[in-house]
């Protein structure tokens, strides 16, 4: 019997990050067995057993690193900005509890896609670290990398990993250009893409095949260049959509974390809208269930990553209101390029853009769905990839600590 750790959970509130403990666990244990046992170290353990994770893994809860004022937090702070000593960062940095956890496991999976995509991940790297020096495999899983960001400290900390699937080609390319081993470099999509759904009894203003889907995130909006032009843009669709269209429009939270809750930008669309009576705010639910809802749009405008990879595996003609490089080079390995796929949110600049975004995709729906019909079923099962991958790990022998 296997067992694996699946560490850098933040929270199931992230249905994204729901999904992807839900599609590693399942397609690690399709290649390793179906006894393989699984835990999460998690920090934020209610949140995962709101949406029935503990009927998937075995829960572990991160404790704080650093609690914050202490005298060690005072150390660490002078440490960041003046001493930069390595030895202090894996001190004060390290999850204890979640390396004696993969000092029991076979394999220790890295399941932040987005972790080292933000800062570098650099708030992981001394658990990373100490992970290889007690001798644990590792492995990151489906993750995206800004190319700008692999710079010689960047490149040796992810060259630590003994393998490394990459969601989309953008990251990939970049980190061999840069110098991350080829041989630990496999392009897998992302194991989100295999998440099955649930479909639940649709509500009353929602359309089955003729409603458009639409997310907004308070990430987006804080990456915008303009204050205020995101909801403007949004705003504008939807009425766009009600005056030009027989469609209904759903809004569709995919994050509900209290400092970042999709459905705060959500209510004030839905508030605007209600009395129009084609107007539906979905509410939460786990990742599965928030699917079978995406599954069943005729089209999809959505901010976060994990909505969209709903809707794109589930055949649904989809437009992105992207800020970083996973949303670029995901709509890249699906259509041959991310123009008019992705709405960079930093390009927004008239409440009109998002609309006019909108309009090409609607005009250009069934060429997309024809060729989301057509590459989904081989990129569906290349994802499978990534669990041979872990398997493999397991079955090979010690970690490479010593090659890095």
């Amino acid at each position: 019997m296997k067992e694996i750790l699946l560490y850098q959970h933040g929270g199931s509130g992230n249905h994204g990050c729901e999904a992807l403990v839900r599609t590693t666990v399942s397609l690690c244990r399709e290649a390793m067995g179906e006894d393989t046992l699984a835990t999460l170290c998690s920090n934020a353990v209610m949140e995962d057993r709101r949406y029935a994770l503990d009927r998937k893994v075995k829960l572990t809860e991160n404790k704080p690193v650093l609690r914050r004022k202490s005298p060690q937090w005072a150390l660490y702070q002078v440490n960041r900005r003046l001493l930069h000593s390595r030895f202090l960062e894996d001190r004060f940095l390290t999850e204890r509890l979640c390396l004696k956890a993969a000092k029991e496991s076979d394999l220790a999976i890295a399941i932040g896609g987005d972790n080292y995509c933000y800062n570098k991940g650099i708030q992981f790297w001394p658990t990373d670290r100490r992970m290889q020096q007690q001798g644990c495999k590792t492995m990151l899983f489906g993750c995206s990398i800004e190319p700008e960001d692999l710079d010689a400290a960047f490149v040796r900390q992810l060259s630590l990993f003994d393998a490394i699937t990459v969601r989309e080609s953008i990251s990939y390319e970049a980190m061999g250009a840069a110098g991350v081993p080829k041989e630990k470099l496999h392009l897998v999509p992302d194991p989100a893409f295999t998440l099955e759904s649930k479909r639940r009894p649709l509500p009353g203003r929602f359309q089955p095949g003729n409603t458009v889907g639409i997310n907004v995130s308070p990430m987006i909006i804080g990456n915008e260049q303009t204050a205020g032009v995101t909801m403007e843009n949004y705003v504008a669709l939807v009425r766009d959509i009600l005056e030009n269209t027989d469609c209904s429009v759903a809004l569709i939270p995919h994050v509900v974390w209290s400092y970042n809750d999709d459905r705060v930008p959500l209510r004030r669309l839905y508030e605007q809208f209600a009395d129009t009576g084609r107007v539906v705010l979905i509410g939460d639910a786990d990742c599965r269930v928030l699917k079978g809802y995406i599954a069943r749009l005729r089209l999809f405008v959505g901010a976060r990553t994990h909505a969209t990879i709903a809707a794109y595996s589930s055949g649904v003609p989809t437009l992105v209101v992207g800020y970083s490089v996973k949303a670029r080079g995901i709509a890249r390995d699906l259509f041959g390029t991310e123009e008019n796929y992705v709405l960079p949110v930093q390009s927004l600049r008239e409440e009109s853009d998002l609309t006019r975004a909108f309009h090409w995709l609607l005009e250009h729906e069934e060429e997309t769905r024809a060729q989301l019909q057509a590459i989904l079923p081989d990129y569906i099962a290349r994802a499978h990839e990534a669990g041979r991958i872990a398997a493999q790990l397991v079955e090979s022998g010690k970690s490479n600590w010593d090659e890095c």
